[in-house]
């Protein structure tokens, strides 16, 4: 069992800006911004009750998606390593490590160190992804990145284990008699899985610990929920999962501006009733992101979420 957050409670996380910047979610600030706003945003979330922050993972993009997806990518174990350094207690979530890019060994090493240096804190999210020129250009095979990451998965189970000398024998990858120190400080490192694929959601519900879904709809979660936990009783699977949902974008108070039609404002206790349901709906941490013009208004918001919204998500 890897459970990171008490059963029972809603409790609120959220993706980092600046570190990845796609058309869909980028504000027009974060593209001259750098290493102090997102030292920044972390102390921010810190001091703000975060339960985590996150970060994405793409090694080069395309020619062909550069326009949308952009190219700014941080490397998340970099990222979240450099974070680790200017916070003291929120968790450090990979959403999500594309681990079928690398071999099993060198996302042990490299998250097992994060995870030793800040004392336990890492969760480790996965994800196949999507972008079939990172497959071809590192040498892995783009059409079966499900079977590779299921393999990887596994081997990842062994390799952040607590053995130094771990031994795993599969179709793409073996290893045996290699050691690798430091260990992880946490016993079992929680691993939540990414997507709302039938091939993610299965993912989830027998490898995984946690669910990110891949910004599914409120009215989308109750059915993919059942399907996460008819899964993981199927296999005999007992531990309990935990849930996750990415929110709509937020802004706390009245913006001023022009935040967006589907954007939820408003004061602290209306904003909380309002994402109450997605716990009511079986999510255990939602992912929230807020609406901003400039690194002070999200650190703003930040706070004011944990100081108007967070006291009452579990009324």
């Amino acid at each position: 069992m890897a459970r990171v957050f008490e059963e029972g409670r809603l409790v609120y996380g959220m993706q980092l800006p600046v570190q990845s910047q796609s058309t869909i979610y980028a504000e027009p600030w974060e593209a001259s911004a750098g290493a102090a706003d997102l030292a920044a945003v972390a102390r921010a979330a810190d001091r703000a009750g975060f339960g985590y922050l996150a970060t994405c993972d793409h090694v080069a993009i395309p020619r062909r998606l550069a326009a949308a997806m952009s190219t700014v990518w941080y490397d998340p174990v970099a990222t979240l390593s450099f974070l680790a350094g200017v916070t003291e207690r929120v968790r450090l979530l990979s959403h999500v490590a594309i681990v079928a890019l690398r071999h099993p060994l060198i996302s042990a090493k490299q998250y097992a160190t994060l995870d030793h240096l800040s004392g336990g804190r890492l969760i480790l999210g996965v994800g196949a992804g999507h972008v079939q020129e990172e497959f071809e250009v590192l040498g892995v095979d783009f059409e079966r990145r499900g079977a590779v990451l299921d393999e990887v998965l596994d081997a990842l189970r062994v390799a952040l284990g607590p053995e130094e000398f771990p031994s795993f024998e599969g179709e793409f990858h073996r290893f045996e008699g290699l050691g690798q120190l430091p260990r992880p400080a946490q016993q079992r490192i929680p691993v939540w899985v990414g997507g709302s694929s039938p091939a993610a959601i299965r993912r989830a519900a027998v490898r995984g610990d946690g669910w990110l879904p891949q910004g599914d709809p409120r009215d989308r979660l109750p059915g993919r929920i059942a399907r996460i936990r008819e899964l993981r009783e199927a296999a005999g699977i007992t531990d309990p999962v935990e849930i996750g949902a990415i929110t709509e974008a937020l802004y706390v108070g009245e913006p001023g501006w022009d935040t967006g039609r589907r954007t939820l404002t408003g004061k602290g206790e209306a904003l909380a009733e309002s994402l109450r349901e997605y716990r009511a709906l079986g999510v255990d941490q939602i992912q929230v992101r807020f609406r901003s013009r400039d690194r002070a208004e999200l650190c703003d918001q930040m706070t004011a979420f944990g100081a108007e919204v967070a006291p009452h998500l579990n009324d």
